[in-house]
């Protein structure tokens, strides 16, 4: 039995090795969900109370408001996004600024993501590292935001 071992960039060179092309299908699904993503946000009117965006989309009410009458961590993203595709950051900050963080992530990953669909290549170690500091960078804004929502 073949013992697995972690894969780097030198995995994928080369346009004509089938790991390089199921990487690029990956990478171009990938890009395809975060376009539709960003454009469903760009579609929506964002709502001026700073949340309830997402009821545009046929989505319930968020539980823990129901609940607990109190925002959740992700209260406001939906919002956020939508002011953030209309070039609005205050608004989208004001809404959730985590939403606002991620919003920019998901751009910026996008176009790491055309690099790889392009070179059939998964990016360095250093830009790993980074997209993975800044996601959890991301997190721990979006529950400090909420937190001083919450207490204040």
């Amino acid at each position: 039995m073949e013992t697995l071992q972690p894969l780097t960039s030198t995995d994928y060179t080369g346009p004509a090795g089938r790991r390089g092309w199921l990487l690029r299908i990956a990478a171009a699904i990938a890009a395809v969900v975060l376009v539709g993503l960003l454009a469903t946000a760009a579609a929506l009117q964002p709502d001026s109370a700073g949340l309830g965006t997402h009821h545009q989309l046929g989505l319930p009410p968020c539980s823990i408001r129901v609940l607990f009458g109190i925002r959740c961590p992700s209260c406001g993203m939906t919002t956020s996004w939508a002011h953030m595709m209309e070039g609005e950051f205050r608004a989208a900050a004001a809404a959730n600024l985590g939403g606002l963080l991620l919003a920019i992530y998901a751009l910026c990953g996008l176009g790491t993501l055309l690099q790889i669909v392009r070179q059939g290549k998964i990016p360095s170690e250093r830009t790993i590292r980074r997209y993975t500091i800044a996601l959890i960078a991301i997190a721990l804004v979006t529950l400090a935001d909420w937190g001083m929502r919450v207490l204040g």
